[in-house]
């Protein structure tokens, strides 16, 4: 059997992983790097992993979400993502179901 720490970081990850797509595309409308972005990400309060980040950043621009072309200005290229307007348009669509969510949550009845 798990220990209750872990059980509640397994829960913590799950809730997580799709407000890790919305922060991304919302911190994209501005173009930046993977590397850049895993900063802004953790200081925003959503820190993840390089290992889960590249991945879903070439997901998100598989699917549309993000452009990307590389920067070669600097002694070492860099991949520049940016947030397309098919992905503008799923962070107004995602933040209002967000937003929706946290209110349906905070109308639950509270213990006590």
């Amino acid at each position: 059997m798990l220990d209750m720490d872990e059980n509640v970081e397994g829960h913590r990850q799950e809730l997580r992983r799709g407000t890790i797509v919305l922060a991304s595309l919302s911190l994209l409308t501005t173009p930046g790097h993977g590397y850049g972005l895993l900063d802004a990400l953790a200081a925003h309060g959503f820190p993840v992993d390089a290992n889960t980040l590249y991945p879903l950043l070439r997901r998100l621009e598989k699917q549309g979400y993000l452009v990307s072309e590389w920067n070669t200005d600097e002694a070492r290229p860099r991949k520049m993502y940016r947030t397309s307007e098919a992905g503008t348009a799923l962070v107004d669509t995602l933040t209002t179901d967000f937003d929706a969510i946290a209110g349906a949550i905070a109308a639950l009845p509270k213990e006590g």
